[in-house]
């Protein structure tokens, strides 16, 4: 009978246990304060168009207009925009403060405006490699390997 009492003690108490694991689990993460980024850095795209970039000595250059992914769905360039003229820019060159909405690019004046511009009309073969290699080199970047995705059949 004490070994029944003893039994059914351990079968509670792991039941309880299991119990509290549980609850423990089901608890949502707490929240990233605003404007920092969770710990994924994940970024949303309506947070990155419109910032505003800024490059050496906090001089603004204009806004993000555009983002280039690769086929696979990487993020591989912003393109950033003023006064009508578009430059490309790796977006692993960029550091973002989501709070102020603005990103900070580690290039002088000389080298930005060195940049080839282009516009609307006019847009360049962005992976290109030597058009790749091109851009990364301004800021002192080498380009990763682009990883191409196969799409097998289509979808239904």
């Amino acid at each position: 009978m004490t070994r029944s009492i003893l039994l059914k003690s351990v079968f509670a108490f792991a039941l309880a246990l299991g119990g509290v694991r549980a609850t423990h689990a089901q608890q949502p993460p707490p929240a990233p304060a605003p404007g920092t980024l969770p710990v994924s850095n994940s970024y949303r795209a309506k947070e990155i168009l419109g910032s505003k970039i800024n490059i050496q000595d906090n001089i603004s250059v204009g806004t993000v207009e555009d983002i280039i992914f690769t086929d696979a769905g990487e993020v591989e360039y912003l393109i950033v925009e003023k006064a009508g003229q578009f430059v490309t820019i790796p977006w692993s060159a960029a550091v973002f403060n989501l709070t102020k909405r603005t990103a900070t690019v580690n290039i002088t004046v000389d080298r930005y405006r060195a940049i080839p511009a282009f516009t609307a009309t006019t847009y360049p073969q962005f992976f290109a490699p030597t058009y790749r290699a091109e851009v990364y080199k301004y800021f002192g970047l080498t380009p990763g390997q682009l990883r191409r995705m196969e799409r097998r059949g289509e979808i239904p």
